[in-house]
């Protein structure tokens, strides 16, 4: 049996709007700790920003996080300020 090399992982630009939504997930790290979570947020994020996803509300509380140190409530609040900040630099571009 042989273990090969991972594969590579295309990175996105960062202005994209992919990357700007897995961004925002990776700033609560600390309260997710698990990075399967985070990457099903950064997509739903993705989602939502695209006009096909959930709300952040909708998002937390369907998605069944593992929280650390944050509610449900506290982790939708967030996200919607840190997504308004985004939409703000779309606007812009």
């Amino acid at each position: 049996m042989t273990t090969l090399a991972a594969p590579l992982t295309k990175k996105y630009p960062d202005n994209s709007l992919e990357k700007k939504s897995y961004d925002i997930a990776d700033r609560f790290k600390d309260n997710l700790p698990i990075m399967n979570d985070r990457n099903r947020l950064g997509f739903n994020i993705y989602r939502y920003l695209k006009g096909e996803g959930d709300t952040p509300e909708v998002i937390v509380k369907t998605a069944r996080f593992t929280l650390n140190g944050i509610t449900k409530e506290e982790l939708a609040k967030k996200l919607n300020e840190e997504i308004e900040k985004v939409k703000e630099e779309l606007k812009t571009v």
